[in-house]
């Protein structure tokens, strides 16, 4: 039983809204945010990193830093360059690229449905990430980012999703990415009672993208339940700010992997330690076109590699292509036991193409896989099961604007 509920948003005053909305804040090194933010001075980057107000010798994670980013969102409040609406509310969120569009709702979703894993995650977060987003979210009392949830598409919730779509827009901006982005709202209450109640039927959600941001929303929530012993379950600390996307519009692009040497192994020793467990094809230039299959760049050349037969698992986690890559290349042959950790393994989103491929083994690397896109039900029955994928499974495109919603905890 899902609880997603409306909120009261902060978001843009009209009119700056393209210039507020920002990628999100860990897309960026510090250098890059920098520079976003010199060229365009209102961006949420401002706040997500707020370290861009600081010279260089002030830490990232300096108390400063989240105090300065707490200072700017409340002047922009206080300055009406976010406006603060006046009663809960759901709103439609959609993004188009390349043509193709996906619609999600932002609400808030709940921190017990979390904890009791009816919010259901499929990677594991880091100590040292969640604590900087859970200094920001307390620090700043708000959470500036929101968790990209999915869930089994519902034709009662697309029904409100269409009809609100026919009224007037808040919000229609092209991004520099190109990337259209469309707000609306759905602000009358049998259509809000309508949503609220089709979640409530959902046994299950799932986390897309954003489980260090929600983690680290549940770790503030659970902090200040403590602070106030007598919580009654309705603060706004026990939600989370979330965009939830039904599983038929969504698309997963490729994660892919560059390793920067053959661990020892030239060339032709490497290819044939790797055809003890793939067949080796000369390859065009091009990503695999289907489950199983793998594209390799190595010495200016592509070549295909099929995973042997003997390899194929039914395992929700094993038969991923990124654990047969991962089990039967990266560590037997190139020594990559832990890729979390190991600094010779770096990872490539599919948004960037064979380009960003070829250009890391001509400068830093010596080879470099593409993969095929791990799929949204794969990514559901790893979940369901209660396990955790590889590092990297998933890289989702279009990603979702910070600085559009804000809510206020």
């Amino acid at each position: 039983m899902a609880k997603i509920i409306p909120f009261k948003a902060i978001r843009p005053k009209k009119g700056l809204e393209s210039k507020i909305a920002a990628l999100p804040y860990d897309v960026y090194s510090r250098e890059e945010a920098k520079e976003v933010v010199k060229r365009e001075p209102l961006s949420f980057l401002r706040i997500d990193r707020a370290e861009t107000q600081f010279d260089d010798s002030v830490n990232t994670y300096a108390d400063c830093v989240y105090e300065k980013a707490r200072d700017i969102l409340w002047d922009m409040v206080r300055e009406e360059q976010f406006i603060t609406d006046k009663a809960p509310y759901y709103y439609i969120y959609e993004l188009t690229m390349n043509g193709r569009s996906q619609t999600g709702i932002a609400a808030c979703a709940s921190v017990d449905d979390y904890m009791n894993e009816t919010i259901k995650k499929h990677e594991n977060t880091r100590e040292d990430k969640e604590l900087d987003r859970i200094c920001h979210v307390d620090v700043c009392g708000a959470q500036t980012g929101p968790i990209f949830l999915a869930y089994r598409s519902n034709e009662i919730i697309n029904q409100v999703v269409d009809k609100a779509k026919k009224r007037e827009m808040l919000y229609d901006f092209v991004a520099d990415d190109g990337v259209r982005h469309r707000v609306w709202v759905i602000d009358e209450k049998e259509d809000m009672e309508t949503i609220e109640k089709a979640f409530s039927s959902m046994n299950s959600i799932y986390i897309a993208d954003g489980h260090h941001r929600c983690a680290s929303a549940v770790k503030v929530s659970l902090k200040r339940r403590k602070a106030n012993p007598d919580f009654t379950g309705e603060e706004e600390f026990n939600y989370f700010l979330s965009v939830l996307f039904p599983d038929d519009q969504l698309m997963i692009m490729d994660y892919n992997r560059v390793v920067k040497d053959l661990n020892g192994y030239n060339e032709e020793e490497f290819l044939e330690k790797v055809k003890e467990n793939f067949i080796i094809e000369p390859f065009e230039r091009t990503s695999p076109s289907h489950k199983g299959v793998f594209s390799m760049y190595l010495g200016n050349t592509w070549y295909k590699l099929i995973e042997k037969e003997e390899l194929h698992s039914e395992d929700a986690v094993d038969g991923l292509d990124v654990s047969v890559l991962q089990k039967y290349l990266l560590k037997p042959i190139l020594g990559i036991d832990d890729p979390k950790t190991d600094k010779r393994i770096d990872f490539i989103g599919g948004i960037r193409g064979l380009a960003e491929l070829e250009k890391r083994v001509a400068t830093d690397c010596k080879v470099a896989f593409a993969l095929y896109p791990t799929s949204i039900e794969e990514l559901f029955r790893v979940a369901d099961e209660g396990r955790l994928m590889p590092p990297k499974s998933t890289w989702f495109e279009p990603k979702l604007r910070s600085g559009l919603f804000i809510h206020s905890i």
